[in-house]
């Protein structure tokens, strides 16, 4: 990667969202939890969620281990996850996974667009997905509090 191309990649942006998960720290009671890994570059992420009795949302806790792109999709799912549905998440994986594999639009997910530098590096693409992933797992199974 070209010195022009690891600029365009790692934006002020970026490396702000990136921050950003400080505000998110995870939280061991948080009912919904699950912990991935990209296989393709060892970014890793505890993700835990609580959702209400309509089954949204209603706080969200994370620890990242990832590269600037890992951390910042991370931080643009946790600044909007308030409010979605299992759906949503769902929904929003497969947006993210087409738009990787070239065979759809941008994910319809506030923020998302500064993540397209991204796209044209595919040694980022696991740590990109990696919070979806997560979040669908985690709203998957609820861990048994007692």
């Amino acid at each position: 990667m070209s010195a022009g191309n690891t600029a365009k990649l790692y934006s002020p942006r970026l490396l702000a969202l990136a921050a950003s998960l400080a505000d998110y720290p995870f939280d061991d009671f948080l009912t919904h939890q699950s912990e991935a890994r990209s296989r393709t570059c060892g970014s890793s992420i505890r993700l835990g969620l609580n959702v209400g009795s309509d089954g949204a949302v209603t706080q969200i806790g994370m620890q990242v281990t990832a590269c600037a792109i890992g951390q910042s999709s991370a931080a643009i799912m946790a600044a909007h996850a308030s409010g979605a549905k299992a759906a949503d998440i769902l929904a929003m994986e497969a947006e993210v996974k087409a738009w990787l594999r070239d065979e759809g639009h941008m994910p319809e997910w506030p923020g998302f667009e500064a993540l397209e530098p991204a796209r044209e590096h595919a040694a980022r693409h696991g740590a990109l997905l990696l919070v979806w992933t997560a979040a669908r797992q985690a709203l998957s199974s609820a861990r048994a509090t007692g």
